[in-house]
């Protein structure tokens, strides 16, 4: 660890303690908009606003000899474009983006690669499914809701109001995403990077993205975590009309137990939403504890029959209506898939093409969850 490094680590707050236990925040008062902190040597922390439900993203820029390199880049909005110009006039030392990393595809991690590339003739780096996958799904903008999505979400069990809704909604991904580049340098699992002072070992976590790029400095006990592990909320992990069958779930799960034995307890773990925090290996283990809970009050509600859209009370705490009921269907199909793939759930559809959920006894597949 660098002697600065070292310094501004003595200088954070005192660690706050988690309200689940076993985590800390050395960082709990968070930079406001436009407000950039230095939390080591050379890596600059920038929390951007967000146009949605979930209003922030942690993004970080990292000072190199004679350029920066940037991982995430948040939405295409003016007023993240203008932040990033205010940031590059009065921290950026005139020099240069080299590298733009985006560690997944959505909108508010890929949003301004593009602009951000053509602004400073960067080399744009990302994992090559989520590369692929964003160019598919803006290619969506525009084109009205295919009749596959919209049959997989009446199976899911919605009414017309819903349909609608999502029939609106459609195409809406590309709204928030600049024009990609035309070309990408490829990331993979064990993949080193030069970004910033460090070298960065590529680790990949899935289920929430196809292919997520985390970055670990073994040196300075550094992890950028995108939205692979955060410290406050849950990933959301969803089943979308494309794969209709997918099982993230089962990728996400295995994930959690991938970083535990890749990546050490002690790094100082840079999530793209909430605080950097200690305390990685406690909170993958919450993370799949409650996803272990969640399957079994999955699968003793559906001791009797039920639809994707009447499994939400088994997931989630809070009542999910609006803008929200989209993503909250994709995630139950998500647990509903697992469940399946472990023989403990089997699907009927009647005769509306309306899927139906029962728990079984494993005996078909020999599985269990």
């Amino acid at each position: 660890m660098s002697a600065k490094t070292q310094k501004l680590a003595k200088n954070a707050a005192k660690p706050s303690a988690s309200p689940n236990g076993g985590l800390s925040y050395p960082y709990p008062k968070n930079p406001k908009p436009g407000e950039v902190r230095e939390i080591a040597d050379g890596i600059f922390w920038l929390r951007m606003p967000l146009p949605f439900g979930l209003d922030h993203i942690n993004l970080w820029a990292l000072e190199e000899e004679e350029s920066w390199s940037v991982v995430d880049t948040g939405t295409n909005t003016p007023e993240i474009r203008a932040i990033w110009d205010s940031f590059w006039k009065n921290r950026g030392k005139g020099k240069p983006v080299r590298r733009v990393v985006v560690t997944h595809l959505h909108p508010d991690h890929v949003g301004l690669a593009g602009w951000m590339c053509r602004k400073w003739d960067a080399d744009l780096w990302m994992s090559r499914t989520d590369y692929l996958m964003c160019r598919t799904l803006v290619g969506d903008t525009g084109r009205t809701a295919p009749q596959e999505a919209l049959r997989f979400y009446q199976a899911a069990g919605f009414v017309d109001k819903h349909i609608l809704a999502y029939m609106k909604a459609f195409g809406g991904f590309g709204r928030f995403v600049s024009e990609m580049p035309n070309a990408y340098n490829r990331l993979q699992d064990g993949d080193r990077i030069p970004l910033g002072r460090r070298d960065w070992e590529v680790v990949v976590g899935r289920g929430h993205a196809p292919e997520h790029i985390c970055l670990y400095a073994a040196e300075e006990d550094l992890f950028i975590t995108g939205d692979q592990v955060l410290p406050r909320i849950t990933s959301n992990i969803s089943v979308f009309p494309t794969e209709p069958n997918a099982n993230p779930l089962s990728e996400w799960l295995a994930s959690c137990r991938h970083l535990k034995e890749r990546v050490p307890d002690s790094v100082l773990a840079l999530p793209a939403h909430n605080e950097p925090f200690r305390g990685l290996h406690r909170r993958l283990d919450d993370l799949l504890e409650n996803h272990e809970t969640a399957l079994a009050r999955l699968q003793e509600m559906c001791r009797e029959p039920k639809r994707a859209i009447d499994v939400f009370p088994a997931l989630f705490r809070r009542k999910v209506d609006g803008s929200v009921t989209i993503m909250a269907v994709g995630e139950s199909i998500a647990h509903l898939n697992y469940l399946r793939a472990s023989g403990v759930m089997d699907v009927t559809s009647d005769a509306d093409g309306v899927f139906w959920y029962q728990s079984s006894d494993g005996t078909k597949n020999g599985g269990k969850a």
